[in-house]
């Protein structure tokens, strides 16, 4: 075996690790997200089962905007336009944060509240616990936990407030696209 072989041998060895790593999980969790993205579906509310404010409403989630560090998905409670989820990719790190609008456009006195993973999560799930601004925002929220999880047939967006009773989470149904909806409270399109 020549030097030469030998060196690219070694050259091979060294670099197969690199090449052979598998995809982070949360950038695993962004593209599958992405994919969606200028798609809507329709869901349903499973917890609580019986909520004055989305029970019985038509549930809309439409993944809006996308770009390489955010994607906004507004989220339509009946004729309600004013939520959108804003998901912030920094590296391997995902934060939430929640948007509420009025009908005229302008912010919700309680905004941009939610939290950033803690770490690189799993390719399906990523969770979000409240962060200091929530906290100072809402104390009521300081316990909050958000998490999304995604797969080829379900989105879903959950909420646990640690040490009380509230919970929260909706099931959007992905195998079945809807007519996009117009644009939510703020936006222009």
């Amino acid at each position: 075996m020549t030097l030469k072989q030998s060196i690219l041998i070694i050259a091979i060895f060294i670099a197969s690790p690199i090449i052979s790593q598998e995809t982070n999980p949360s950038e695993t969790f962004w593209n599958t997200l992405k994919s969606h993205c200028g798609k809507a579906y329709e869901g349903s509310l499973a917890l609580p089962e019986e909520d004055e404010s989305f029970g019985g409403k038509k549930l809309v989630m439409h993944v809006r905007a996308c770009n390489e560090n955010e994607i906004k998905i507004p989220f339509y409670v009946g004729d309600d336009k004013s939520r959108t989820w804003v998901l912030t990719k920094n590296q391997d790190i995902i934060s939430l944060k929640h948007d509420h609008r009025h009908e005229d456009g302008t912010e919700d006195d309680v905004n941009f509240y939610g939290g950033t993973a803690s770490n690189a999560g799993k390719e399906n799930i990523q969770f979000f616990p409240a962060d200091v601004d929530t906290q100072k925002m809402i104390p009521g929220a300081a316990t909050n936990v958000w998490w999304i999880t995604v797969n080829d047939s379900t989105f879903t967006y959950n909420l646990r407030r640690l040490g009380t009773d509230r919970v929260f989470k909706v099931v959007m149904d992905l195998t079945k696209p809807i007519e996009e909806p117009s644009a939510p409270w703020g936006w222009v399109d």
